[in-house]
Order: C-alpha cells, then structure tokens, then sequence
C-alpha cells in the first residue's frame, strides 16, 4: 500500500444541539441522554482517528459553530492538527459531494468519508478502505440498513446524484451509479449505525464484549446501566434505559 499521508479521512458530523440530534433515538432516549450519547460518539471518533497516517478533517454543521474548540475539547492534544470545514449543499448527497470537492481542492489525493453514527470504526477499516484505493477507484463500507457508513474514492466522483439518501437502496444504487461511468467498486467490512434503539443495545452488547472499539462511549453506556441499576423508582415503561441494561446479556 503506498503511503496514506495523501489520505482525507473526512467525517460528517453535528454539533451537538438539543431537539437536533439524533433525533430517531432521542424519541426513547430523550433528548438530554441522547445528546451524552452522541457527544460520546464523536470523542471515540476524534480520539480513535487523531495522530494517524492520514489527516482528520470535520464537516461539520450547523456552519456557525466553532467547531474546532468543541473538537478541542473531545481530543485536546491533537485539535490543532485536524482540518474542519462546514458542510455545504441542500440535501445529504450534495453535502457528501462538496465534502470530496474540498478535500480535492485541499490537494488530498485519495478521501475516506465517514458518518458519525458508528462509533466503533476502527482505525484498521479505514487503513483497509485506503488499501483498496489504490485497486479500484471506489470503495463502500455497507451498513446493515442498506446504506453505507464509509464511501471512499481517488478523486471525486459523482456518486451522489439521483441517490435517495437515507434509504435501503443506496448502496446497491451507488453502486450502479459508479459502474455506469465505467469505474471500478470494491466492498470491505459490513458495520451497522446506530440510529435505533434497537441499533444502541446492539452496540452495548458489542462494546460489553470489547471495549477498546469505543472506550468513551462504553463508558457512558455502563454508566447508564449502574444509574438504571441504583433507581429503585425507575418507571416500569422505561423500554430503551431497561433494553440498554440488559445488553450485557444474551440475547
């Protein structure tokens, strides 16, 4: 693999905002816990990918923020060495697009571009999307929901366009849509969001069994189980607190 020091690695991001927020878990979560939660999310990220081979970049939104010192605040050490840039466009494929017209206007020569709802992406994914990078000119990371939580290309291509986002069929679209313009596709690892409540106990039950893959946001998730476990008074309907609980153990 060549070096991966010409290598974006871009992730999509929001400031974290009451009532904005991930807002499908925040209906069984709440908006307060929901907001822990993902702020959680981004310091696994930050810590997980700061200090690497290849340049952290934020796209981040709302384009007010100061994101760079809410960064600093999740991975002080190397805030200052990342890139942070607003998120632009109407819709999540034109924001997608203009992230790789930055990077590419950035001088990067290959991007990875990744959300911020899978906490546990490993620093190994990334280095193996890059590999694939340099056979074949665009590489998916599939999510379980049929969307995908990595895109990657050697420059920018329009793989976006005509793409209902946020639907079952946008990998499988995708893929269409770069074999149309006679570019090459590779497929690596399958990872799931979390964007459910469902998709949260799934990932405790994961990180229960290995913490190293996202040791902040474990940590948030046990101590909402040691809350859950010290309130006696905890409401009998509390679904997602009481799922989250138990998702330390089998299924």
């Amino acid at each position: 693999m060549s070096n991966i020091i010409d290598t974006a690695l871009v992730i999509m991001a929001r400031y974290p905002e009451m009532g904005k927020t991930k807002t499908r878990l925040a209906r069984t979560l709440g908006d307060v816990e929901t907001l822990s939660l993902y702020r959680a999310f981004l310091a696994d990220l930050a810590q997980c990918h700061s200090g690497q081979a290849y340049t952290l970049c934020w796209a981040y939104t709302p384009a007010e923020v100061d994101y760079q010192s809410f960064v600093a605040s999740l991975a002080p050490a190397y805030a200052d060495k990342m890139r942070y840039f607003p998120q632009q466009g109407l819709g999540l494929g034109a924001r997608l697009h203009n992230a790789f017209e930055w990077t590419k206007a950035q001088g990067f020569q290959h991007t990875v571009l990744i959300g911020s709802d899978s906490p546990h992406i490993s620093r190994e994914i990334i280095v193996r999307a890059r590999a694939a990078l340099d056979e074949v000119d665009v590489v998916l990371g599939p999510a379980d929901d049929g969307g995908y939580y990595l895109i990657g290309m050697q420059t920018q291509y329009d793989v976006f366009s005509g793409i209902p986002m946020s639907t079952a069929v946008v990998t499988q679209m995708t893929i269409e849509a770069a074999q149309r313009q006679g570019l090459t596709v590779r497929l690596i690892d399958p990872l799931f969001d979390v964007d459910e409540q469902s998709d949260l106990v799934r990932l405790a039950q994961l990180l229960a069994t290995d913490s190293t893959l996202a040791p902040v946001t474990a940590a948030h998730l046990a101590n909402m189980r040691s809350i859950h476990d010290d309130n006696t008074n905890y409401a009998s309907n509390d679904v997602a607190t009481l799922n989250i609980h138990r998702a330390n153990q089998p299924l």
